[in-house]
């Protein structure tokens, strides 16, 4: 099962909306065949299995066990059930880690597998299974993406000098580390005032600058609809950005943004918001209609508050440089309005330190003290 987790590992970014599964055939302490979900629309870890298992010589099973991070499916989708392919390769032992999150479908199809003669057992890692797809298991059950917030800041927790000076507070391997977080998360997401600031690309690049192969959709929060046509952000594929805006954005300004290519989506503001801010409830649901699992927030201060205070982090990814930036009204990592109570403020669990260059990388789950808001 650890290596069917670490087969699995390779479709994180890779997979969306579907999950990452990883998937082991083993007889007599011998791997036979061994795959993983690659993309969307692909075959199954199941399948890549038993099709890796013939290649290599071994077209009979039977007596085989088929060791898998995620419940088979035992519908049809984009592809045909994977359970089907399981009781036509002979297999009578399957050990599963994690069962499927979705209500209609959890369970069903080991049930099917036990009807059938196999015999079917749970993973002791079990928990690392269920893990590894906890931004999918988020994004089936409630329909939002799983939030990362990730921000790189001085020592003392500011992301620009008192002149605005932001680039470049955190050092090269850490700004590699960063695009390679990118390139794992489904989306991007700024806000207009990051935007009009600082002009991101907002794409995932190695250590040279290039594309990487995985690149996010790129969102940004514009209520008003002031993105420039102009922008980098729009410059380097205007088909993967989302302009998320208002109920009260100018139809002109809309209407030029469109015809860059980029997608114009118009939301309701949030309730009682006297400056007519997108409602991130609003914007979570229609990135989450897109398929996108993971949602990864680069701020700047006022829009990773905005989460913060509105419950909806699920994980904080922060880059920390050894430097002490100081000044009142230097830009702070995380602004907002704060939380009047030390008890309110979300506490970050399972935290992992690690050292990145010169750098320091801080990532850890959020553990909400207060009920999350209901979208």
């Amino acid at each position: 099962m650890r290596r069917a987790l670490a087969l699995a590992k390779r479709g994180i970014g890779r997979t969306s909306p579907n999950p990452c599964v990883g998937a082991v055939i083993v007889q007599d302490g011998r791997i036979l065949g061994e795959g993983w979900h690659r993309a969307a629309g692909q075959p199954h870890a199941e399948i890549e299995a038993i099709r890796d298992a013939a290649r290599r010589g071994h077209r009979r099973l039977s007596g085989a066990t088929l060791h898998v991070t995620l419940e088979p499916c035992s519908t049809h989708g984009r592809t045909p059930p994977c359970t089907d392919a399981i009781l036509a390769a002979g297999l009578r032992r399957v050990v599963v880690g994690a069962v499927d999150p979705n209500p209609a479908h959890a369970g069903r199809g080991l049930r099917r597998l036990r009807r059938a003669g196999v015999r079917v057992e749970r993973d002791p890692l079990a928990a690392e299974c269920a893990a590894l797809n906890e931004a999918w298991n988020r994004w089936m059950v409630e329909k939002h993406p799983w939030v990362i917030a990730k921000a790189a800041m001085s020592l003392d927790g500011k992301i620009a000098t008192t002149a605005g000076a932001s680039r470049w507070i955190t050092g090269k391997k850490a700004r590699e580390a960063a695009h390679r977080l990118r390139a794992t998360s489904d989306a991007v997401l700024v806000g207009i005032g990051t935007l009009l600031a600082d002009d991101p690309a907002l794409t995932a690049r190695d250590a040279r600058g290039r594309p990487l192969a995985q690149q996010p959709l790129r969102a940004v929060l514009d209520s008003f609809a002031r993105t420039p046509p102009s922008s980098r952000l729009i410059g380097a594929d205007p088909s993967r950005v989302r302009i998320l805006v208002g109920p009260r954005a100018p139809e002109a300004r809309v209407a030029r943004l469109t015809r860059t290519g980029a997608r114009v989506v118009r939301l309701p503001s949030s309730k009682g918001s006297p400056s007519a801010r997108v409602s991130l409830h609003a914007a979570l649901r229609a990135l989450a209609r897109e398929g996108m699992i993971r949602l990864l927030v680069e701020g700047g201060g006022e829009i990773l508050a905005s989460f913060f205070e509105a419950g909806l982090v699920d994980e904080a990814a922060f880059f920390i440089a050894p430097k002490i930036l100081g000044g009142a009204h230097a830009t702070r990592a995380v602004a907002g309005a704060g939380f009047r109570r030390w008890r309110l403020g979300p506490l970050v669990s399972k935290l992992h330190l690690a050292r990145v260059g010169s750098d320091l990388l801080a990532r850890g789950r959020i553990v909400r003290r207060l009920r999350r808001a209901r979208l």
